[in-house]
């Protein structure tokens, strides 16, 4: 077992010293690290055998976890390596086998701005109430982004923040600010018993890791009406995308009910992509909706398909499309036109875009 355990670490201390986002443990493989979104074997390893990842993951459980793990076929739960890296880490079988997938989480929490995020980010850490959400696909930066934001309420501001996290991923050293980070499995039993206490925890701002069904938007618009700050993520592509998925989540009979409630709520959402620079590393586009009088309305007559349209035409108000984003990025040289267009949820609308752009250049 301590063999294994030395080749886990060693292995997870490449993986943090590489910058990689992820590491990759899965029979027949070397293992595999995620660079710039890149799979990249690492070199001189061995393919791993089944014996080989049962052993390492192994030397990553508890026997309560262990136990857990086979009854359930998966487990999600953090990581650390002593205190150089933390470690997001999710197993599971794949025909008949274990293997292992771990997200690494730099131990620095970069700022907005150290994020290339749009200064109107800012504007969402001063707000004493409100539900802000951070979507996009797996592995684009939500949780980075919330945790920015986060931290820098924490430091601006002296308030209690709680989080609900499975499993807790960045770790806040409190400034200003108390913080009570929860973790499922560890701190609460079940992520619905810790939503149904939040509010008896004298809360000023709540992160909910993950929006994952109705009773976790319930609770988060419930906190967000009744005076709270609450920041979550979800699983969509857009922020139009974001508010149809919210009221559909419910029973048509409610469905008039959260659109009110979220109408009243939402203050913004941005929906973002990690995109490869040129010259290495990632930078974000991001489509940004601030709620104003239009998009409450929208919300409230169900008129979801219009959303677009108002973001489109708000740019004086801080609002940006994804396509706009992408094609500034590709116009000031920061990523290559390919891996822009990789990304636009309208790629047809995204060429019309940088044609413009370019030919307003060239005159």
């Amino acid at each position: 077992m301590s063999d294994y355990k030395s080749k886990l670490d060693e292995l997870l201390l490449i993986t943090a010293k590489q910058n990689a986002s992820d590491l990759h443990l899965i029979i027949g493989q070397q293992p595999t690290l995620r660079i710039d979104s890149v799979l990249v074997p690492i070199q001189n390893e061995l393919l791993l055998t089944p014996e080989a990842t049962e052993g390492l993951v192994g030397a990553l459980l508890t026997p309560e976890q262990k136990e857990s793990f086979l009854r359930r076929k998966e487990l999600d739960f953090s990581y650390s390596l002593d205190e150089k890296a933390r470690f997001r880490v999710n197993v599971y079988f794949q025909r008949g086998s274990m293997s292992v997938a771990f997200r690494f989480i730099p131990s620095k929490i970069r700022t907005i701005d150290e994020l290339s995020l749009p200064p109107i980010m800012h504007d969402f850490t001063k707000l004493s109430q409100g539900f802000f959400l951070a979507v996009g696909p797996a592995g684009q930066g939500k949780s980075t982004t919330l945790a920015a934001l986060v931290d820098e309420i924490n430091h601006q501001r002296t308030e209690h923040i709680i989080t609900i996290e499975d499993p807790i991923e960045y770790i806040f050293i409190q400034n200003r600010s108390i913080i009570s980070q929860r973790e499922v499995g560890q701190d609460t039993l079940t992520f619905h018993k810790a939503l149904k206490s939040v509010l008896r925890q004298d809360p000023d701002v709540i992160m909910i890791g993950e929006m994952r069904d109705p009773i976790s938007i319930s609770t988060a618009l419930t906190a967000a009406e009744t005076g709270h700050l609450v920041f979550s993520t979800l699983h969509t592509n857009s922020a139009a995308q974001t508010i149809d998925r919210i009221i559909d989540t419910f029973p048509p009979e409610q469905q008039s009910q959260i659109a009110s409630q979220l109408a009243a709520t939402l203050v913004g959402i941005i929906s973002q992509r990690l995109i490869p620079k040129l010259g290495g590393g990632r930078v974000p586009a991001y489509e940004i909706m601030m709620v104003n009088s239009a998009i409450k309305n929208l919300i409230r007559e169900k008129k979801i398909y219009q959303v677009d349209l108002v973001i489109e035409t708000s740019s004086q108000e801080g609002m940006i499309t994804l396509n706009h984003s992408l094609a500034d990025l590709v116009k000031r040289g920061v990523v290559s036109r390919g891996n822009a267009e990789l990304h636009s949820t309208n790629l047809a609308d995204f060429r019309i875009l940088l044609e413009k752009s370019s030919s307003s250049r060239s005159k």
